[in-house]
């Protein structure tokens, strides 16, 4: 079984359902709303757990009633958080997201995610250092993930653990004036571009390749990318090609945007497999 470690945040999601956008100054009624665990880092913790992995939850959470959710959803999903730790007076961190016409925005109150620090990971580092893959993500402090790199750096792992997951429009942030092609044929192996529902670009050997992505209908497409991720490194840690990894990571994020909430739609095993079939 691989071994894979996160280290990131933490979550609880409030979503509101809508049957359009808001403008500003309206008010408009919602259709549902509902409160459930996410975070960047413990959407890829259940989404690798849900796959099989031996997954350890890296991170903070606040003394309150929503830190208490995201343990529960953690354990219910066999997830080792015995490095999530709780931040006396602290809230937890929160993401605040509305859905309408198909599509989602997100504004993300960090909290106690911005508390995650080197001291930590310190603390964790003796399992940090025996994992397969190590994922990080931009919601906790970005000492703390350079932290993170330089001590896998240092421990003859970051060959094996380092890829870089940008969409599109972070792509375009991350490497200003360069089009998809450059980034891409410049950082072989290593870019691994989000497309949405054209898929998933990478290149080898001086070639562009696009996997496509799974026609489905969404419900919604919170975690998405948490969930490509997640599997993404399931299939690297055992063993699987890059073109297979990245199918086993459509099909796990295909399966998740079907259903309501970042973790609610996350898909077990069985159900990845069946929809590769």
């Amino acid at each position: 079984m691989s071994k894979i470690v996160v280290v990131g945040s933490c979550n609880i999601d409030i979503t509101v359902e809508c049957d359009r956008w808001v403008h500003p100054g309206e008010t408009i009624f919602g259709n549902r709303l509902t409160v459930s665990p996410g975070g960047k880092g413990a959407n890829q913790a259940v989404a690798a757990a849900r796959l099989g992995a031996d997954v350890m939850m890296v991170g903070c959470i606040g003394d309150d009633v929503y830190g208490q959710l995201v343990l529960k959803a953690l354990k219910e999903n066999n997830v080792d958080s015995t490095y999530v730790k709780v931040l006396p007076g602290e809230n937890s961190g929160t993401a605040h997201i509305t859905v309408a016409e198909d599509d989602n925005t997100i504004i993300v109150i960090k909290a106690a995610n911005d508390l995650v620090s080197p001291s930590l990971i310190d603390e964790a580092w003796e399992d940090i250092s025996k994992a397969d893959m190590v994922l990080l993500q931009h919601e906790i402090p970005a000492a703390t993930n350079a932290y993170v790199i330089e001590k896998c750096a240092a421990h003859a792992l970051l060959d094996k653990i380092t890829y870089l997951t940008p969409n599109e429009h972070e792509a375009a942030t991350l490497f200003a004036g360069k089009g998809k092609a450059d980034i891409l044929d410049q950082n072989q192996g290593k870019v691994i571009m989000t497309l949405g529902s054209k898929g998933v670009a990478y290149a080898e050997k001086g070639q562009v390749i696009t996997v496509p992505g799974f026609k489905v209908k969404p419900v919604d497409t919170t975690g998405a990318g948490d969930t490509f991720n997640g599997a993404f490194a399931v299939a690297r840690a055992n063993g699987k090609s890059m073109q297979e990894s990245i199918s086993f990571a459509n099909a796990a994020a295909a399966l998740s945007v079907q259903k309501l909430g970042a973790q609610g739609g996350m898909p077990y095993l069985h159900e990845v497999e069946e929809m590769l079939k």
